[in-house]
C-alpha cells in the first residue's frame, strides 16, 4: 500500500488549493489515537479514488497555520478540497461509509 504523501504550509497552495483533482486533506497528528484508526480507511480510499482524487495528510503540529486559516479545532478533521475551494468536512473519526457517502458525491461531475 502506497504512503499517503504529507503537505506543509510551504507546498498547500500548489498541492491542494490548485490541484485540478479534488484534494481529500487529512488533517492529523502522531499523538492522536482517532487518527491512527482514520489512516488505514484514508489509505485504502487512495487505492479506491485513484485518478478520481488526490489524498493526502496536514500534520496539525508541524502546521498551525494551515488549522487556523481552516478553523480546524480537532483532529482528525478531513476535508475535501475541490477547485481550491472547501466542498466538505468532517471532524472526528468516522467509518468509512460515511466518509465515502460525503466525500464520495463529490468525486463525480
Amino acid at each position: 500500500m502506497a504512503e499517503v504523501p504529507y503537505v506543509s504550509e510551504a507546498n498547500f497552495k500548489s498541492e491542494v488549493l490548485d490541484s485540478t483533482l479534488p484534494v481529500l486533506v487529512d488533517f492529523t497528528a502522531v499523538w492522536c489515537g482517532p487518527c491512527k484508526m482514520v489512516a488505514p480507511i484514508i489509505e485504502q480510499l487512495q487505492i479506491e479514488w485513484q485518478g478520481k482524487a488526490k489524498i493526502v495528510k496536514c500534520d496539525a503540529d508541524q502546521n498551525p497555520d494551515v488549522l487556523m486559516k481552516y478553523g480546524i479545532m480537532g483532529i482528525p478533521t478531513i476535508m475535501l478540497f475541490k477547485g481550491g475551494q472547501v466542498a466538505e468536512r468532517v471532524t472526528g473519526y468516522q467509518p468509512k461509509d460515511k466518509l465515502v457517502s460525503k466525500m464520495g458525491p463529490h468525486l463525480y461531475p
